[in-house]
């Protein structure tokens, strides 16, 4: 088997582990509260990350621990929003406004001065209104579980803007530890100030903290980083562009979810902005042409 098969292979199952996340959190916070989930879950992540790479992490940088500790504020950001927005909305509705990252990040880019492809453009009026069929109700209003979770998804493309700027200057997999370890000090410290800390009192609580912290987290982040190696940066957003399939594919196994018809066209929508914007069909068939050519 080819690396890169073998790479692509790797992030469909970081995928599918991060598709399962939105059911997790809805289990682990019948245990604990937002912040104390965040703490355990991201505290668990950075042990276990910096116990793989711990040769990794001899002679980190002030820089490097600065840079650590702003994505690590942003990813704590990201995860409040999400984590209290799957309150108020289901697991597969938060999985397909969450994967709105992937168009957030090229117009994000507009700010850096960079201008983004005509597709992103294409693909984020298509975002938008399918993101009106699946969260607007009959009177028009949106919930908060669902702006919560359309936030969390700026947040994250704003996190994935910054650290594609700093990773040249930084030891990436140094990069990726500390700020899982910084998002758990956060997570501790205002869990300490505004809730009661505590850990699981059921097994179901048990199983979600360590299904986030193991599989979602630590796992998740130490295949993700060396599987980018082998393959590009095409296929990886296409794999991840599956991960709101796969959470609404959770949420119908296990917790019994669905959408109404109008909810299915606007997930549909939105996962077809997701594609729009990461590929780019007109390069795609002027190689077919060549290589017909070609031959």
């Amino acid at each position: 088997m080819k690396p890169q098969v073998k790479a692509d292979l790797a992030m469909l199952l970081v995928t599918l582990f991060w598709g399962s996340s939105y059911l997790f959190m809805q289990m682990g916070l019948k245990d604990l509260e937002t912040f104390n989930l965040i703490a355990i879950r991201f505290g668990i992540a950075f042990f276990l990350a910096a116990a793989i790479f711990r040769r990794r992490l001899r002679g980190t940088s002030r820089k490097t621990l600065g840079h650590a500790f702003v994505l690590g504020t942003i990813l704590f950001g990201v995860f409040v929003t999400v984590t209290n927005g799957v309150k108020s909305t289901t697991a597969s509705q938060a999985g397909f406004l969450v994967s709105l990252t992937v168009i957030f990040v090229p117009l994000l880019s507009i700010l850096l001065r960079n201008r983004p492809e005509k597709r992103v453009f294409v693909g984020a009026g298509l975002a938008m209104v399918g993101i009106g069929l699946l969260t607007l109700n009959s009177e028009l209003h949106i919930s908060q579980g669902d702006v919560l979770c359309i936030a969390g998804a700026l947040c994250y493309a704003t996190h994935i803007t910054i650290t594609g700027r700093w990773a040249a200057f930084s030891d990436t997999i140094q990069l990726g530890i500390y700020q899982l370890g910084f998002t758990a000090l956060l997570g501790l410290l205002f869990s300490c100030l505004f809730e009661s800390p505590a850990l699981p009192h059921s097994t179901e609580g048990w199983v979600a903290v360590l299904a986030l912290s193991v599989l979602c987290s630590a796992i998740g982040f130490v295949v993700q980083t060396v599987a980018q190696k082998y393959t590009t940066p095409t296929h990886t957003g296409l794999i991840f562009s599956l991960e709101p399939v796969f959470a609404a594919l959770f949420a119908f196994l296990f917790a019994g979810e669905t959408l109404t018809v109008r909810g299915y066209i606007g997930a549909a929508l939105v996962l077809l902005s997701v594609l729009i914007a990461e590929l780019d069909v007109s390069k795609w068939l002027r190689g077919k042409r060549q290589t017909g050519v070609s031959a």
